[in-house]
């Protein structure tokens, strides 16, 4: 069984998603769980989270919508305002809605020291007092703030989005590999396989370049703190589905069948509460 814990959902708007830039005409398109559902079939992927892609309300219930009419989206992280006096208001409101399992905020796309701030720091230790994850998305360059956010909110549930974007285009990992293993050492902290197939050339697949950073993930975090992800459809800029299902398979063939599944499935259902 597979579970992947990273996917995203979108009806294409040119001004909402500028991120989405020229250069990126594979992904210029909506994306709705019936194209997703192509993989289900195909490659015994038998559920997705469904995580914001855009900052707002909207984008929350959108998600959650979907997840209703869907039943293999199977959690939602959808994007709340963590400095809204409203906050508890909200996440009173969204109790009765069991498909959020969490939140997340771009924060890659913010200045480093975002997290960090004080309103911002309350609103996540906010969201543990309601029972939700936070996921978290940060750039290579700006890991040193996910390490505080931990050491701050020791023990709220974080899970690291694409194993921290290390810089594949370089490979230049030292600061990388020292704040994910600062990281690691919280047992409340998770990390995502995905995404790793854009951080580098998008024109190649850098097989070896990949492994090295699987090697020092699964070497920090272990395999009950890793969890399969793969960012579609954002991954298609850099490869395919089945290829990226290809190599994680082939490289977790060191690991027993057990292990293998607490991966693909079995660690998202624990920390997302599936």
């Amino acid at each position: 069984m597979i579970i992947d814990s990273h996917v995203h959902f979108w009806k294409f708007d040119p001004v909402r998603d500028a991120w989405i830039t020229e250069d990126m005409t594979t992904i210029r398109k909506d994306f709705l769980p019936e194209d997703f559902s192509l993989y289900l079939k195909e490659k015994s992927t038998e559920g997705c989270i469904a995580v914001q892609a855009d900052q707002s309300d909207e984008e929350t219930t959108f998600l959650i919508n979907l997840a209703k009419e869907n039943s293999f989206i199977k959690g939602v992280v959808g994007w709340i305002d963590l400095t809204s006096e409203k906050l508890e208001e909200s996440l009173q409101n969204y109790q009765s809605e069991k498909l959020i399992k969490g939140f997340r905020h771009i924060a890659e796309g913010e200045e480093i020291g975002f997290l960090l701030q004080k309103n911002v720091l309350n609103g996540i230790a906010t969201l543990h007092q309601y029972g939700y994850t936070f996921d978290i998305l940060l750039r290579q360059n700006q890991l040193s703030d996910a390490v505080k956010l931990s050491e701050k909110l020791p023990d709220q549930p974080f899970i690291l989005d694409h194993c921290g974007k290390p810089d594949l285009k370089t490979n230049d990992l030292k600061d990388w590999k020292s704040n994910i293993s600062e990281l690691a050492k919280n047992s409340n902290i998770y990390c995502k396989v995905s995404g790793l197939l854009t951080q580098g050339n998008w024109d190649t697949i850098d097989e070896k370049s990949i492994f090295k950073v699987l090697d020092f993930i699964f070497s920090q975090f272990g395999i009950k703190h890793t969890v399969f992800g793969s960012d579609w459809p954002v991954m298609l800029l850099g490869g395919n589905y089945a290829l990226w299902l290809e190599l994680i398979t082939k490289y977790l063939t060191q690991f027993s069948k057990e292990e293998q599944q607490l991966f693909f499935a079995g660690n998202a259902v624990e920390f997302y509460n599936l």
